[in-house]
């Protein structure tokens, strides 16, 4: 019996870039309708956007989230019935919408206008609530835990993003994130660096966009998946439809368990990943922590060309 399982996985925020999809835009009919439908609903031409930039205003939540979402549902458009044959789908963090989406849990608009509501209420939260986060290299869990617990008189300060064993990102208020790097650096980080972002993502900052979010998700069709989904929150499989939407809301306070997800997964028997839109930044942290034998980034049209039926 064959106990090689596949994988699905979709980028989140960072993976942009200033071109992307255009190729398989200009190829579909398809890809351009589910681009006009998510530029009503912004009130920006996000195509523009993604292929001409400016660089800093892709970069912005608002525009990053969706673009990112376009560019990966782009990629299943194209493939139509030749998306490869998969055992689960995961994404990180807005990435878990187009996980949602190639399993048929959320329809392809659906997860569009999820997102777009997703990045504006967050980019308003970021507003309201300034904050900022860290990279932290080199340290457990449980030390980065402790950094922050030790930084919270200097305000609110948690793990956000377990992205590998070694590196762990940390979001919260300004100071406190400023405070709880350096405790990093003295308890033996090999790295704690502040990152460039609008906010305080998957933090208790996030609190606005999370209500908001939770009464957005009432109104729109959750269906039970065609293969499990590994969600962020719990890295662990959820099938339920109602657990779905709570995870979904729970998701934009809660840190992103990627590390843990990729753990299940290995466990799982997971040896070959397709990565599903821009950039390679799952695949990189996969081939350390899951030593896939294969590993696919599926992010232009030469890569589609070039991927080996596996029907």
């Amino acid at each position: 019996m064959n106990m090689s399982r596949t994988v699905l996985f979709f980028p989140g925020q960072a993976s942009q870039y200033v071109g992307m999809a255009k190729d398989l835009y200009e190829n579909s009919v398809e890809v351009r309708h589910l681009y006009e439908l998510a530029s009503d609903e912004i009130s920006v031409d996000i195509a523009r956007l993604s292929f001409e930039g400016p660089a800093d205003e892709l970069k912005r939540t608002r525009f990053t989230q969706p673009a990112i979402l376009l560019h990966s549902l782009a990629v299943l458009k194209i493939l139509g019935d030749d998306v490869p044959d998969f055992d689960y789908a995961a994404g990180h963090s807005l990435g878990e919408y187009g996980a949602l989406a190639v399993t048929g849990a959320l329809s392809f608009e659906d997860a569009i206008r999820a997102v777009v509501k997703r990045a504006a209420l967050m980019e308003e939260a970021c507003q309201k609530n300034p904050g900022t986060m860290a990279a932290v290299m080199g340290l457990t869990p449980e030390q980065v835990q402790k950094t922050c617990d030790d930084a919270l008189s200097a305000g609110v300060v948690v793990p956000a993003n377990y992205n590998s064993e070694g590196q762990i990102v940390i979001s919260g208020d300004i100071a406190a994130v400023e405070k709880a790097a350096e405790l990093a650096k003295a308890a033996g980080a090999k790295r704690a660096m502040m990152l460039q972002v609008g906010g305080a993502f998957h933090s208790p900052l996030m609190e606005p966009a999370r209500q908001g979010l939770e009464e957005f998700l009432r109104s729109i069709t959750i269906n039970r998946p065609s293969r499990p989904v590994i969600a962020n929150v719990t890295a662990e499989p959820v099938t339920e439809r109602e657990q779905i939407r709570a995870l979904l809301v729970k998701q934009v306070t809660s840190p992103v368990r990627w590390a843990q997800t990729m753990a299940y997964l290995r466990q799982a028997g997971v040896t070959r990943i397709y990565e599903i839109g821009p950039g390679k930044v799952l695949t990189g942290l996969a081939k350390r922590e899951m030593q896939p034998q294969e590993s696919v980034n599926l992010d232009t049209l030469t890569d589609i060309a070039a991927m080996a039926p596996t029907k």
